[in-house]
């Protein structure tokens, strides 16, 4: 048997090539968009991919398994299980539980496990020239290492109101099912730390059945439906704006990207001329270089391993935008844009001093600086992080404004007084900035050590209770 995972950093997110080497066919189980990644896979190991399949429809990325099967003619195996409205809308082999998916010489068997969302499986996976028991498990977003999937993103994200507590209940039958499973079988999920798609995700890449009945805290409620319900829909993250696009676009017919695309370089004066029409330019430059001089109106998203999550957030699938970055950048960008499904790239610039423009600079303060406007009547603390992380410590006196959501809520943001903004380490704290300096905000400053150096130096954190924040 051949085996890789394949891992998107950018999205936290997992995929998995498997082949029989004796036949050289091969399955791919949840693709990301850019598959080039795993046709060069397959061809350095002289296996033909003839089968792709997905754990469930998607939130976090636009899968590529209609752009692999396009192009390499593979058969896609698809769940049919969560009942009406939970149909794939393009031609696929439908899946229930107890299918089997046969790739050569290895076997693929569904199992239903619904409760992140009604028609999520798993696969459990026997090498047959190997053993005739099962060796691997691919959860998808059912168990991860430490954690499981969260039920509340259908509710959250795209609107389905009543879906989370549904969800929940399927959850714990689900996790019953997974404990029945031999403890010696591989856990492979579809993601790692840093995913949306659950709220404490740990960083190692596989797990065992046995150790998540261990470790993991949902397995510590056998005989408490209530408080495993009550414990997963606490304090989950909130989830970024794209999902809802992501849950439709991963289900309907829509048109395929079989290569990564290549963008246009502007020049400073189409930048000017664009950017007067209304098209945003995204500067993806690190925070230091952003603050030290930008061009006026640009936001600030950096093209770190967050960039798809916050571009998700700010940009919307209709609207062109238009990137400043390295020209050595830019295809790693557009792959991290297409995963999402963001392809309505204008062009891009290198050289902002070009556009012949001013530039503007962040008012970036230190800890020092930053200690003499708390507490003060003329002074506006803000805390960019999420709920949850503000409600687990916070800076007295702060008031929570998730960056998320700044842009709706602007109005909750003084023009009268002194701003002075935070995040945990700087980050959204200069997407923030951006923001408001691009909505005529002439009163911020932006504390960038955040949480992270005010409690290296020892300084206190205030907490909320969560009951009062759910409440």
């Amino acid at each position: 048997m051949f085996f890789q995972h394949i891992y998107d950093k950018t999205l936290a997110q997992a995929s998995y090539l498997i082949g029989c080497q004796k036949t050289g066919e091969a399955i791919v189980i949840d693709p990301k968009r850019d598959v080039d990644t795993y046709l060069e896979i397959a061809k350095q190991n002289g296996l033909r991919i003839t089968h792709v399949t997905e754990t469930h429809i998607h939130a976090d990325f636009l899968s590529g398994a209609r752009e692999l099967a396009a192009i390499t003619g593979a058969t896609m195996y698809l769940s049919d299980e969560g009942g009406e409205g939970w149909e794939y809308e393009f031609d696929h082999v439908g899946l229930k539980n107890g299918a089997v998916i046969i790739v050569g010489n290895l076997t693929l068997e569904v199992i239903h496990t619904p409760g992140h969302t009604p028609e999520s499986i798993s696969f459990l996976l026997t090498d047959k020239p190997a053993s005739l028991q099962p060796v691997m498990l691919f959860t998808g977003d059912f168990v991860f290492v430490g954690d499981i999937g969260r039920p509340d993103l259908l509710e959250k994200a795209a609107g389905m109101l009543g879906t989370q507590d549904a969800g929940a209940l399927q959850m714990y039958h689900s996790i019953q099912k997974f404990n029945t499973l031999p403890d010696f079988l591989q856990v492979w999920p579809g993601h790692g730390a840093g995913s949306a798609c659950g709220k404490a995700l740990g960083a190692v890449p596989s797990s065992t059945v046995g150790y998540e009945k261990i470790r993991n805290w949902a397995f510590q409620y056998d005989d408490d439906q209530e408080g495993f319900i009550k414990y997963l829909l606490t304090d989950q993250p909130e989830p970024p704006k794209y999902f809802a696009t992501m849950k439709k676009l991963n289900k309907v017919n829509r048109p395929l990207l079989t290569a990564v695309p290549t963008q246009k370089k502007l020049t400073g004066e189409e930048v000017k001329e664009a950017m007067a029409q209304g098209i945003k330019l995204i500067d993806t430059r690190n925070k230091v270089e952003f603050a030290a001089g930008f061009l006026p109106d640009s936001l600030n998203i950096q093209g770190n391993n967050a960039f798809a999550t916050w571009m998700g957030w700010f940009i919307n699938y209709e609207e062109p935008f238009m990137l400043v970055a390295a020209e050595t950048q830019i295809e790693d960008l557009t792959r991290k844009l297409m995963r999402i499904g963001l392809d309505n790239v204008y062009g891009y610039i290198s050289d902002v001093t070009s556009a012949g423009v001013e530039l503007a600079k962040s008012e970036v303060i230190e800890m020092d600086e930053f200690k003499t406007y708390l507490n003060r009547e003329d002074v506006q603390v803000i805390d960019l992080r999420g709920v949850a992380e503000y409600n687990a410590g916070h800076i007295e006196g702060a008031e929570n404004v998730f960056i998320g959501t700044l842009p709706t809520n602007l109005e909750k943001i003084s023009r009268d007084k002194q701003v002075v903004i935070h995040c945990q380490g700087g980050d959204r704290a200069a997407i923030g900035y951006s923001i408001l300096a691009k909505n005529g905000f002439k009163n911020v400053k932006n504390y960038s050590g955040g949480i992270i150096e005010w409690v290296n130096k020892g300084n206190p954190l205030e907490t909320e209770l969560v009951e009062a924040a759910v409440c």
